[in-house]
């Protein structure tokens, strides 16, 4: 399997990039906020997902491992595939999305393209008590056009999962830390909590 890519790109396109990899491309699909983040002659470095089918295989791209590790859960609830994930991740940032999942938001989920009321409802039973709580109450709504930018609170919840934390248990450690602090303080203190 092939767990991260790391590259430049040379080509982007609606929903995928290519990425160089000495002298090798990998054409990678990637959601709408990641698409919009990046641009051509970028240094980058995807985590990705491999998928294999019958008829094909595809590599699925994501600037976090927060990202991914959501990703990875949407593809696990019975009839959602691969492109309709990506289609669910594509309608906002991913603690955007994580956070609608936590707060039962079907209508938010049935918004993406492909994914109907009835799929949207079991995303939310499946998933709601494995994304963990949410970071702010309420419908997602008004969080759709939220930048694709990092902030602090992704980057410590990525280290957190690098160091082997399930996403729901990530995401509770930081639930009382103050996201103001430094990335590296937040991991500790989160840490300090366990």
């Amino acid at each position: 399997m092939i767990a991260h890519i790391s590259g430049l790109i040379t080509e982007k396109f609606m929903n995928s990039v290519i990425v160089d990899v000495h002298g090798v491309g990998y054409e990678i699909t990637i959601s709408a906020p990641d698409v919009e983040s990046v641009n051509v002659d970028d240094s980058v470095k995807f985590y990705t997902h491999h998928s294999v089918r019958e008829n094909g295989e595809d590599l699925y791209g994501f600037l976090s491992l927060a990202a991914k590790k959501l990703f990875e859960m949407l593809i696990s609830v019975n009839g959602i595939g691969p492109k309709a994930a990506m289609s669910i991740l594509s309608l906002s940032t991913p603690e955007e999305v994580r956070n609608a999942i936590a707060n039962d938001d079907t209508a938010f989920i049935a918004k993406a393209s492909g994914v109907g009321k009835k799929s949207a409802e079991r995303v939310i039973v499946d998933l709601r008590d494995k994304v963990g709580l949410p970071s702010h109450y309420g419908r997602s709504e008004t969080f759709v056009a939220a930048s694709a930018a990092k902030t602090p609170s992704d980057e410590a919840l990525d280290a957190l999962i690098a160091l082997g934390f399930p996403l729901k248990e990530a995401t509770a450690a930081l639930a009382d830390v103050d996201p103001n602090l430094p990335v590296e303080e937040r991991v500790r203190e989160a840490l300090k909590q366990k």
